[in-house]
């Protein structure tokens, strides 16, 4: 196994030192992350992560552990994992790993990708259609006024076939230049298939002896009118029903980190973070770890699934999401990421994605259901979603 080094801290040596990696991704066989510290490209597969009874952090640090090498850079498992836990991981140990610095950093990613292909055909179909996605959240909104619950996200899928197979490293990089400051990915998730997305979320990230978290709940699509955009900005910012919903989910990241911390900080109020089409309610939450062994994938384990993807309770919110949503959720609100053999590692919420299998492309977004929720806005906002990716596409919905 050979992996190449270089210094994700330090400004790009050179333009198109990131932009680089993004244009040598190539499906099935690679594996691509571009993060706000981090561009990384695996190539190859030396090893892949076992489904066994093991604990899932467990397997990964034995897996390490036997391929690690005296004087040789720490091996890294690179991948992603799906929304329910006991379901098969697709993580692997790449034969060889590129690392560069953040795309952000990269002036070459404000090129655009022109279509030099003729744009596919899409046929799209709703699963499920608009109406019985709002009554499954009208459903879920008198259950929470009637006290069995605080909140569930619950998601919806787009279903695009064509007579071709979509130019996944095409669709790559035009997510990526439309969000260089976000996490970008594609990664294969089962055989014949490529998980690849844009998500505004970290789950968490460890380096050294320190922890990161980035809980986002509460959106609001963008306008391209300045005045407009800024105005559902503020509108956001003091929405009672968003920070009720965001509050939620920062007080369950806090109470699952707090056990690993001999310090933990997490801001009284919640900034504005932006996307290409969307405002999000963002709460960054840092953190000393009590104990050096305790990895990452250790922390994201003990996250997943946040309030932010599933809901409060969990079990509950588990519950209603299988009663509500006529599809499996596959990788959609897992995680995807990396970790090396020190315990290092950044772990993405897997949202703002797609799965393509062939022809077929499965596109998912959801939105968090609270008392104060309507069908008409959670629908609105699960379609200001899915734009990140039918733009990117060249489609429409």
């Amino acid at each position: 196994m050979s992996i190449s080094l270089h210094d994700a801290t330090a400004p790009p040596v050179s333009p198109g030192a990131a932009t680089s990696l993004l244009e040598a991704y190539r499906p099935a066989t690679d594996r691509f992350l571009a993060s706000p510290r981090h561009t990384l490209l695996g190539r190859g597969t030396t090893a892949e992560v076992p489904h066994d009874d093991r604990p899932l952090t467990q397997r990964v640090r034995e897996l390490l552990g036997t391929l690690r090498r005296p004087d040789a850079p720490a091996p890294v498992v690179l991948g992603c994992l799906p929304f329910a836990p006991d379901a098969p991981p697709a993580l692997a140990v790449p034969d060889m790993v590129h690392w560069a610095p953040p795309l952000s950093g990269d002036p070459l990613v404000a090129l655009d990708v022109p279509y030099t292909e003729s744009r596919p055909d899409w046929q799209v179909r709703e699963v499920p259609v608009p109406e019985r996605y709002g009554a499954a959240v009208a459903a879920a909104v008198a259950r929470m006024r009637a006290g069995e619950f605080e909140k569930v996200v619950l998601a919806r899928t787009l279903e695009l076939t064509s007579s071709r197979e979509p130019d996944l490293p095409a669709l790559l990089r035009r997510l990526a230049r439309r969000d260089p400051a976000g996490y970008t990915f594609a990664v294969p998730s089962g055989p014949g298939r490529t998980l690849l997305g844009a998500s505004p979320e970290l789950l968490v990230s460890r380096q050294g002896g320190l922890l990161t978290a980035n809980p986002l709940a509460g959106s609001a699509p963008r306008s391209e009118d300045l005045a407009e955009d800024v105005r559902r900005a503020v509108a956001l910012l003091e929405s009672a029903k968003d920070l009720h919903e965001h509050a939620v989910v920062v007080a369950s990241v806090r109470a699952a980190l707090a056990p690993f911390c001999t310090r933990i900080t997490v801001p009284d109020r919640p900034t504005l973070l932006r996307t290409a089409g969307m405002w999000h309610l963002s709460t960054t939450v840092t953190g000393e770890l009590a104990d050096q062994d305790t990895t990452a994938l250790d922390l994201a384990c003990a996250l997943h699934p946040t309030p932010a993807v599933c809901g409060a309770p969990t079990d509950v919110a588990r519950s209603v999401i299988a009663e509500s949503e006529p599809f499996d959720r596959g990788p959609y609100t897992g995680m995807v990421g990396w970790q090396d053999a020190d315990g290092d590692g950044e772990w993405v919420v897997t949202i703002r994605c797609a799965e393509a299998e062939g022809r077929r492309l499965r596109l998912f977004a959801g939105a968090g259901v609270v008392a104060a929720s309507t069908p008409e806005a959670e629908t609105a906002e699960t379609g200001a979603k899915f734009r990140t990716f039918l733009d990117a596409m060249g489609a429409s919905l």
